[in-house]
Protein backbone atom coordinates (compact mmCIF):
# COMPACT_ATOMS: atom_id res chain seq x y z
CA UNK A 1 0.00 0.00 0.00
CA UNK A 2 1.27 3.57 -0.89
CA UNK A 3 2.37 5.62 1.69
CA UNK A 4 -0.41 8.77 1.94
CA UNK A 5 0.48 12.26 1.18
CA UNK A 6 0.50 14.51 3.96
CA UNK A 7 -1.67 17.89 3.42
CA UNK A 8 -1.47 20.47 6.75
CA UNK A 9 -4.54 23.33 7.05
CA UNK A 10 -3.52 25.86 9.36
CA UNK A 11 -5.69 28.23 10.73
CA UNK A 12 -6.25 31.58 12.45
CA UNK A 13 -8.87 31.41 14.87
CA UNK A 14 -10.72 34.88 15.69
CA UNK A 15 -12.86 35.86 12.75
CA UNK A 16 -11.78 32.70 10.76
CA UNK A 17 -13.34 29.77 13.09
CA UNK A 18 -15.12 31.98 15.46
CA UNK A 19 -16.43 35.81 15.40
CA UNK A 20 -15.27 37.84 17.36
CA UNK A 21 -11.79 37.89 19.79
CA UNK A 22 -12.33 35.19 22.60
CA UNK A 23 -11.36 37.55 25.14
CA UNK A 24 -14.22 38.98 24.74
CA UNK A 25 -16.79 36.54 25.01
CA UNK A 26 -16.72 35.94 29.02
CA UNK A 27 -13.00 36.52 30.46
CA UNK A 28 -13.07 40.80 30.14
CA UNK A 29 -16.54 40.55 30.88
CA UNK A 30 -16.15 38.26 33.90
CA UNK A 31 -13.53 41.25 35.68
CA UNK A 32 -16.31 43.67 34.77
CA UNK A 33 -14.13 45.66 32.35
CA UNK A 34 -15.87 47.66 28.77
CA UNK A 35 -14.76 45.77 26.07
CA UNK A 36 -13.90 48.74 24.46
CA UNK A 37 -12.25 50.23 27.07
CA UNK A 38 -9.36 47.39 27.67
CA UNK A 39 -9.19 47.11 24.50
CA UNK A 40 -8.18 51.09 24.00
CA UNK A 41 -6.60 50.75 26.98
CA UNK A 42 -4.18 47.91 25.82
CA UNK A 43 -3.08 49.91 22.66
CA UNK A 44 -2.39 53.07 24.25
CA UNK A 45 -0.04 51.05 26.79
CA UNK A 46 1.71 49.67 23.39
CA UNK A 47 2.46 53.08 22.26
CA UNK A 48 3.44 54.38 25.59
CA UNK A 49 5.81 51.73 26.28
CA UNK A 50 6.84 51.10 22.61
CA UNK A 51 5.78 47.50 23.07
CA UNK A 52 4.00 44.73 21.07
CA UNK A 53 0.39 44.78 20.91
CA UNK A 54 -0.44 41.20 22.33
CA UNK A 55 2.11 41.52 25.01
CA UNK A 56 0.31 44.95 25.78
CA UNK A 57 -2.66 42.70 26.20
CA UNK A 58 -1.82 40.20 27.65
CA UNK A 59 0.06 41.83 30.75
CA UNK A 60 -3.36 43.91 30.71
CA UNK A 61 -5.60 40.70 31.32
CA UNK A 62 -3.30 39.82 33.87
CA UNK A 63 -3.15 43.23 35.68
CA UNK A 64 -6.66 43.46 35.48
CA UNK A 65 -7.26 39.97 37.34
CA UNK A 66 -5.44 40.88 39.76
CA UNK A 67 -6.53 44.46 40.67
CA UNK A 68 -10.03 42.90 40.73
CA UNK A 69 -8.29 40.18 42.98
CA UNK A 70 -9.47 37.29 40.70
CA UNK A 71 -7.01 34.53 39.92
CA UNK A 72 -7.07 33.07 36.29
CA UNK A 73 -5.88 29.76 36.31
CA UNK A 74 -5.42 27.35 33.24
CA UNK A 75 -8.88 25.67 34.16
CA UNK A 76 -10.49 28.46 33.86
CA UNK A 77 -9.18 30.07 30.41
CA UNK A 78 -10.43 26.46 29.09
CA UNK A 79 -14.05 27.04 30.74
CA UNK A 80 -13.75 30.57 28.82
CA UNK A 81 -12.68 28.69 25.52
CA UNK A 82 -15.40 26.36 26.35
CA UNK A 83 -18.14 29.02 25.53
CA UNK A 84 -16.44 30.47 22.47
CA UNK A 85 -19.64 30.43 19.46
CA UNK A 86 -17.96 28.90 16.57
CA UNK A 87 -18.88 29.76 13.10
CA UNK A 88 -21.93 27.55 11.47
CA UNK A 89 -20.41 24.19 10.12
CA UNK A 90 -16.91 24.66 12.12
CA UNK A 91 -17.52 21.39 14.32
CA UNK A 92 -18.25 19.10 11.23
CA UNK A 93 -15.53 20.54 9.00
CA UNK A 94 -12.72 18.15 10.26
CA UNK A 95 -14.49 14.59 9.89
CA UNK A 96 -15.87 16.52 6.13
CA UNK A 97 -12.42 17.77 5.04
CA UNK A 98 -10.36 13.85 6.68
CA UNK A 99 -12.83 12.12 4.51
CA UNK A 100 -13.04 13.86 1.63
CA UNK A 101 -9.26 13.70 1.81
CA UNK A 102 -8.52 9.89 2.53
CA UNK A 103 -10.86 9.15 0.13
CA UNK A 104 -8.24 10.73 -2.59
CA UNK A 105 -4.91 8.85 -0.46
CA UNK A 106 -4.45 12.11 1.81
CA UNK A 107 -3.83 12.86 5.49
CA UNK A 108 -4.44 15.79 6.73
CA UNK A 109 -3.16 17.57 9.85
CA UNK A 110 -4.44 20.61 11.20
CA UNK A 111 -2.64 23.61 12.89
CA UNK A 112 -3.67 26.89 14.77
CA UNK A 113 -2.02 30.00 14.39
CA UNK A 114 -3.33 32.69 16.53
CA UNK A 115 -2.55 35.71 18.53
CA UNK A 116 -5.31 34.24 20.16
CA UNK A 117 -4.71 32.55 23.69
CA UNK A 118 -4.06 28.68 23.21
CA UNK A 119 -5.33 27.83 26.53
CA UNK A 120 -8.87 29.20 25.93
CA UNK A 121 -8.62 27.57 22.28
CA UNK A 122 -7.92 24.44 24.12
CA UNK A 123 -11.26 24.47 25.71
CA UNK A 124 -13.00 24.61 22.33
CA UNK A 125 -15.24 21.54 21.20
CA UNK A 126 -12.65 21.36 18.26
CA UNK A 127 -9.31 21.44 19.94
CA UNK A 128 -8.87 17.60 19.42
CA UNK A 129 -8.65 18.19 15.97
CA UNK A 130 -5.39 20.19 16.00
CA UNK A 131 -2.03 18.20 16.05
CA UNK A 132 -0.23 21.80 17.39
CA UNK A 133 -2.02 24.82 18.66
CA UNK A 134 0.03 27.81 18.12
CA UNK A 135 -0.96 30.93 20.18
CA UNK A 136 -0.23 33.16 22.80
CA UNK A 137 0.16 32.10 26.05
CA UNK A 138 0.52 32.27 29.73
CA UNK A 139 2.90 30.60 32.25
CA UNK A 140 1.80 29.18 35.56
CA UNK A 141 2.47 28.67 39.37
CA UNK A 142 2.13 25.97 41.15
CA UNK A 143 -1.76 26.29 41.74
CA UNK A 144 -1.97 27.05 37.91
CA UNK A 145 -2.27 30.68 37.74
CA UNK A 146 -1.45 32.48 35.03
CA UNK A 147 1.63 35.39 36.44
CA UNK A 148 3.58 36.07 32.85
CA UNK A 149 2.87 35.80 29.12
CA UNK A 150 5.26 32.60 27.58
CA UNK A 151 4.37 33.11 24.05
CA UNK A 152 3.16 36.15 22.34
CA UNK A 153 2.32 35.28 18.25
CA UNK A 154 2.00 38.25 16.22
CA UNK A 155 1.62 39.03 12.97
CA UNK A 156 5.18 38.89 12.05
CA UNK A 157 5.88 35.75 14.19
CA UNK A 158 3.08 33.70 12.71
CA UNK A 159 5.47 32.50 9.81
CA UNK A 160 7.69 30.99 12.61
CA UNK A 161 5.21 28.28 12.91
CA UNK A 162 4.38 27.64 9.37
CA UNK A 163 7.91 26.58 8.86
CA UNK A 164 7.71 24.66 11.96
CA UNK A 165 4.80 22.81 10.63
CA UNK A 166 7.26 22.63 7.18
CA UNK A 167 10.22 21.35 9.09
CA UNK A 168 8.52 19.26 11.90
CA UNK A 169 9.65 21.05 14.25
CA UNK A 170 7.03 21.58 16.11
CA UNK A 171 7.53 22.04 19.97
CA UNK A 172 8.04 25.86 20.51
CA UNK A 173 10.82 25.20 22.98
CA UNK A 174 13.16 23.52 20.71
CA UNK A 175 14.90 25.59 18.49
CA UNK A 176 17.39 22.86 17.50
CA UNK A 177 15.79 22.24 13.72
CA UNK A 178 13.92 25.58 12.97
CA UNK A 179 16.98 27.12 12.72
CA UNK A 180 19.04 24.51 10.65
CA UNK A 181 18.75 24.24 6.75
CA UNK A 182 17.18 21.68 5.71
CA UNK A 183 16.87 20.39 2.51
CA UNK A 184 13.12 20.94 0.81
CA UNK A 185 12.86 17.00 -0.32
CA UNK A 186 13.60 16.36 3.24
CA UNK A 187 10.82 18.47 4.92
CA UNK A 188 7.80 16.42 6.64
CA UNK A 189 5.40 19.10 4.83
CA UNK A 190 6.45 20.92 2.11
CA UNK A 191 4.64 24.58 1.61
CA UNK A 192 3.22 23.25 -1.81
CA UNK A 193 0.96 20.93 0.66
CA UNK A 194 -0.22 23.59 2.73
CA UNK A 195 -3.34 25.77 3.10
CA UNK A 196 -3.31 29.06 5.71
CA UNK A 197 -6.81 30.06 5.95
CA UNK A 198 -7.19 33.71 7.69
CA UNK A 199 -9.80 36.98 8.48
CA UNK A 200 -7.74 39.66 8.60
CA UNK A 201 -4.45 41.99 7.84
CA UNK A 202 -2.61 40.34 10.41
CA UNK A 203 -2.69 36.87 8.45
CA UNK A 204 -1.58 38.84 5.68
CA UNK A 205 2.48 37.89 6.43
CA UNK A 206 1.41 34.15 6.65
CA UNK A 207 -1.00 33.95 3.50
CA UNK A 208 1.95 35.78 1.58
CA UNK A 209 4.50 33.20 2.48
CA UNK A 210 2.78 30.05 2.45
CA UNK A 211 1.46 31.66 -1.40
CA UNK A 212 4.90 32.34 -2.54
CA UNK A 213 6.34 29.47 -1.41
CA UNK A 214 4.04 27.22 -3.23
CA UNK A 215 1.19 26.67 -1.26
CA UNK A 216 -2.29 28.21 -1.57
CA UNK A 217 -4.11 30.55 1.04
CA UNK A 218 -7.48 31.24 1.53
CA UNK A 219 -9.19 34.48 3.14
CA UNK A 220 -12.63 34.18 4.91
CA UNK A 221 -14.66 37.77 5.58
CA UNK A 222 -18.18 38.22 5.88
CA UNK A 223 -20.63 38.42 2.97
CA UNK A 224 -20.92 42.38 3.16
CA UNK A 225 -17.63 43.47 4.42
CA UNK A 226 -16.39 45.57 1.15
CA UNK A 227 -12.96 46.08 2.90
CA UNK A 228 -12.13 42.35 3.15
CA UNK A 229 -13.55 41.84 -0.51
CA UNK A 230 -11.21 45.13 -2.00
CA UNK A 231 -8.22 43.68 -0.19
CA UNK A 232 -9.16 39.97 -1.95
CA UNK A 233 -9.45 41.61 -5.22
CA UNK A 234 -6.58 43.24 -5.66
Amino acid sequence: MMPMNTFAIAYDFDGTLAAGNMQEYDFIPALGIDVKAFWHKAGELAIEQDADQILTYMHLMLHEAQYKKVQIRKSDFAKFGAKIQLFDGVETWFERINDFAMERGIKVEHFIVSSGLREMIAGTSIAPHFKKIYASGFMYDQHEVAFWPALAVNYTTKTQYLFRINKGSLEVHDNSTINKFVPHDQRPIPFSNMLFIGDGETDIPSMRLVKQQGGHSIAVYAEHDQTAQSKVAH
